[in-house]
């Protein structure tokens, strides 16, 4: 760490150099003198005028020949600064690059040292506990030592005493000069000596002198001590959240760390699919995948699109392997949604677009992208998002007379789908198509959904197939506009022979009523007679007397929300036929019904007539 110091006072030095002095040049023959300059790193490139002028050596005046060239020096100049400054800027990179590495030594020294004081106290704490141990025992076993001696030393005292009472009585009874009392009393006291001759008086020492050698178990020392130089096994990794668009349809970015320093030679991931039905049985649990590696990440590949994985990590060294980090839960990015072509409805202000997610998982959101098409029909440049679209349909603002190409993207934390397969909407007029879930049973479509016929076959009611949002006494079916309340135009086009009824009503009309005979449906009907054609514009029941004196091939339907107008043109002849007043208070639909067999063909998405909205 000594060259630190060194390679700062370096660096300040070559600072201190970098600054040029002025100077001045000798003149040049034919009295051009050159104007000194400085360079200095921290600031911009500057000339000074000499102070005092070097005489020409000829004593002629400068002339015009005599001017300094600055263009031949400046660019040498500027680029000598740049090089002087670009040497500072590697040198001040160098010099932070050593003071990153002094403070990482300084930290990794700190932290050693906290490591070996520890073991060191460890290792001192622990002989402690053995030194007590084994002072403990030795004062034990002294104890017990003291105790049979002093126990082998009663039992002498009291041999001693009882040879000594002995000793006296037959001394005494030996002294005695009563020969009577003599025979009477010695066989007694001989007795009694030849009991306590035959008494087996141990004389040897009840326990040893030596003391056992204490044998402490030291083999947790010798475990810290080895322990100080021995890698320590690493601990738990962990595993990062998962970070917005780190994923696609079959593979996910994994991020980790480390609590600690601690020394790493490789890391395995694990992860699984989870399962929304998966038994509580672990033994059907989807099974488990893992990757080995060395760095703190991973891309995981060859996944199911917009699922849930389960995933966790564990780290290996030479001494072992850590637990488990907690699992977490990635995604991957969702599969395309698919536009519901069918459902999809414009008007030349909006289009609303609808579609189906295409996931079994829930998405975050959707994003729907939109490109104006060119003039010959290529995609134009401009290009919008609208974002963080909760549900599965969105209605648009877009301009009239346009031609766009819409695509949908699902979104979720792993970041957007690739695009669904673009629709082509124009904005030329209001287009919409035929809600099939409302038509009776007697009524069939074409294949484009424009053309509805009602066959000869008469079927029983019995056998025909009524659900809650079909007409059941009008033949009739309802179209999708769009929600949209402004200017709307499409045309009917039916042969002279098929009795009608075209108009519109609100979703919620009645299923077991004709159209027009309720307050929620206005009608043009046309009813054939064997004398001629009649037509009625129908609303709750009610028709004005009119009378039209030529059949109308193609009808043209104009609805105006902003003046409450709902009026019927004669196409053809581009004659206005008869205009319903009425505030609409909801959003309501085109219906059409046939009274009895025919066809009947519906055209939208064509501009209004300049004279429907007169």
């Amino acid at each position: 760490m000594d060259v630190i110091p060194e390679e700062s006072e370096h660096q300040d030095f070559s600072r201190e150099s970098i600054t040029m002095e002025a100077y001045n040049v000798v003149p040049e023959p034919g009295g051009r003198t050159f104007q000194r300059f400085s360079v200095n790193t921290n600031e911009s490139l500057r000339f000074e005028p000499c102070e005092e002028s070097c005489p020409s050596p000829t004593g002629a005046e400068h002339g015009p020949d005599d001017v300094f060239e600055k263009g031949e020096y400046e660019n040498e100049i500027v680029s000598i600064r740049n090089q002087l400054q670009g040497k500072v800027a590697e040198m001040e990179n160098f010099a932070g690059h050593l003071e990153e590495i002094f403070l990482t030594v300084e930290e990794n020294f700190g932290r050693q040292e906290q490591h070996l004081e520890q073991h060191y106290n460890d290792v001192l704490h622990t002989l402690s506990q053995r030194y007590d141990e084994g002072a403990t025992g030795l004062q034990e076993e002294k104890k017990s030592k003291l105790e049979s001696l002093y126990s082998q030393l009663l039992v002498c005292g009291q041999a001693l005493d009882a040879s000594k009472e002995l000793i006296e009585m037959a001394q005494e009874i030996y002294r005695c000069q009563d020969k009577r009392f003599f025979l009477k009393t010695v066989m007694p006291i001989i007795k009694r000596v030849e009991e306590f001759a035959k008494e087996d008086i141990d004389l040897t020492l009840s326990t040893s002198l030596e003391f056992s050698a204490p044998l402490a178990d030291l083999s947790d020392v010798k475990t810290m001590m080895d322990s100080i130089s021995v890698v320590p096994a690493p601990s738990a990794p962990v595993i990062n959240p998962q970070l917005p668009n780190s994923a696609t349809q079959t593979s996910l970015r994994v991020c980790w760390s480390l609590f600690s320093d601690d020394t790493v030679e490789y890391y395995e991931l694990y992860y699984r699919p989870v399962l929304e039905d998966m038994p509580a049985d672990s033994t059907c649990a989807p099974q488990e995948s893992k990757v080995k590696l060395k760095e703190t990440h991973c891309t995981v590949t060859d996944l199911l699109p917009n699922a849930q994985y389960e995933l966790w990590v564990m780290a290996t060294n030479t001494t072992g392997i850590s637990p488990a980090s907690e699992k977490a839960l990635y995604m991957t990015v969702p599969s395309p949604p698919v536009i519901k072509q069918r459902e999809c409805s414009s008007c030349p202000e909006a289009a609303l677009i609808r579609w189906e997610s295409g996931n079994t998982n829930p998405v975050d959101s959707y994003t729907v992208e939109l490109s104006e098409m060119g003039t010959v029909g290529t995609e134009g440049n401009i290009t919008e998002s609208i974002v963080a679209v909760p549900t599965c349909q969105c209605l648009i603002q877009l301009q009239a007379g346009r031609l766009y190409l819409i695509s949908v993207r699902a979104v979720n934390i792993g970041g957007p789908s690739d695009s669904s397969d673009a629709i082509t909407i124009s904005t030329t007029g209001t287009f919409f198509y035929l809600l099939e879930d409302t038509a009776h049973p007697c009524l069939s479509m074409s294949e484009d959904g424009f053309t509805i016929f009602y066959g000869d076959e008469e079927f029983p009611i019995t056998a025909m197939a009524f659900e809650d949002n079909t007409f059941t006494r009008c033949v009739a079916i309802l179209g999708d506009l769009i929600p949209v309340r402004g200017r709307h135009y499409w045309e009917v086009e039916v042969d002279n022979e098929t009795e009608f009824r075209i108009g519109v009503a609100y979703k919620d009309t009645e299923r077991d009523s004709y159209l027009g005979a309720n307050s929620s449906s206005w009608c043009m009907r046309h009813i054939r007679t064997p004398s001629r054609h009649k037509y009625e514009f129908l609303h709750n029941g009610w028709s004005p007397d009119l009378r039209i004196t030529v059949h109308p091939v193609r009808i043209g339907v104009a609805l105006n929300y902003d003046r409450g107008t709902l009026s019927f043109f004669n196409a053809n002849l581009e004659q206005h036929l008869h205009t319903f007043q009425c505030r609409f208070q909801n959003d309501v639909h085109p219906c059409f019904s046939l009274d009895n067999p025919g066809a009947l063909t519906v055209y939208n998405g064509i501009a209004a007539p300049d004279y429907t909205f007169i």
